[in-house]
């Protein structure tokens, strides 16, 4: 597995039950800014009984990218984690959104050392 492929995985087997990310956030939280299709693609190719937390990543609309099946299967485990879906398919991004950090105090605005938290 090269490098993208772990630091992908490693950022979504993080987000915690409740809660959802962009790809977009993905890519930047694992260093890769700018890579959200790539996310996209590579989530798109695990296996179906992956055990990864895929379904907690959607795009930057707040809305299901996947059509028919997987749209389907994404939203019934994201209801079955108590995240409300809107008629139009929308999740509320601000209410649903995670920060990137998992039970670790975010670093302050005021210091900028380059450090990843």
């Amino acid at each position: 597995m090269d490098d993208f492929c772990h630091q992908i995985y490693s950022q979504v087997h993080q987000i915690p039950v409740g809660k959802i990310s962009t790809y977009g956030d993905i890519a930047k939280f694992a260093g890769f800014p700018g890579y959200a299709r790539q996310v996209g693609r590579l989530l798109s190719n695990l296996p179906q009984d992956s055990r990864l937390p895929w379904h907690r990543v959607i795009n930057s609309q707040g809305k299901i990218s996947l059509v028919d099946d997987g749209k389907a299967r994404q939203m019934e485990a994201l209801r079955n984690e108590g995240i409300l879906i809107s008629e139009q398919g929308k999740i509320n991004l601000k209410h649903y959104r995670w920060d990137g950090f998992l039970n670790k105090k975010k670093p302050d605005k005021q210091r900028s050392s380059g450090l990843v938290f």
